[in-house]
């Protein structure tokens, strides 16, 4: 049979059909196996976005709208920082906000997954109260203060809200009391007396036993 004849069914019979088959087969197969993407890595760290707000700036042709993101970003386990990030678009602020947080990463001093001992903390109009709170408490805390401590590691506190209601003062004022938290051996190292002295017995033994359930968890 002749090249460009017509078989019994009625379908060319050349190779040109089919190459052209196996040509639309490979691109299909191939645009399959190159468009699948990798999904992304779980990050290791909380992430909590407080308050997202939209702000304007008036110009000639009009307005500008961005949007600005506070986010608090923490191991769960001691480390915790904030971060404020402002974009065009919400999911640009916010990656903002979790790089400005990484940036400012801070320990918290923990005994028994509460705060050592009753701090206030004040930044610009905010003030927010911690006090240590017995084992299954929780965190007794608002929005903001909950999102900070949460990230932080801190499962049992007592907290109240004394000043500012604006989210970016009440998340500041936690940072600040965070901040100045001391473990009772610095106390002690700084007054020159012995740790019986300066931290009740309570607290000495919560944090033994503390040590203790971390030792047998690393063992």
């Amino acid at each position: 049979m002749a090249a460009g004849q017509r078989s019994t069914t009625g379908a060319p019979t050349g190779g040109a059909s089919t190459e052209q088959n196996d040509r639309r087969n490979d691109r299909r197969g191939g645009g399959r196996g190159d468009g699948r993407r990798e999904a992304p890595e779980k990050s290791a760290f909380v992430e909590r976005v407080v308050t997202i707000n939209r702000v304007s700036k008036v110009v000639k042709g009009g307005r500008r709208f961005s949007f600005t993101a506070l986010v608090v970003v923490g191991d769960g386990d001691g480390t915790v920082g904030v971060g404020y990030g402002k974009a065009k678009e919400v999911p640009a602020a916010i990656a903002k906000g979790v790089e400005e947080a990484k940036k400012n990463f801070f320990k918290v001093p923990r005994i028994q997954g509460t705060v050592p001992h009753p701090i206030t903390g004040e930044a610009a109009a905010g003030v927010v109260f911690l006090r240590p709170a017995a084992p299954g408490t929780g965190v007794i805390a608002g929005g903001p203060v909950r999102a900070v401590l949460e990230c932080a590691g801190i499962h049992d506190v007592l907290s109240k809200s004394l000043g500012s209601t604006n989210a970016i003062n009440i998340v500041h004022a936690t940072v600040a009391a965070l901040r100045g938290l001391e473990l009772p051996e610095a106390v002690a190292a700084r007054r020159g007396l012995s740790l019986e002295h300066v931290a009740p017995a309570a607290m000495l033994r919560a944090q033994a036993a503390g040590r203790a359930a971390a030792a047998g968890a690393g063992a």
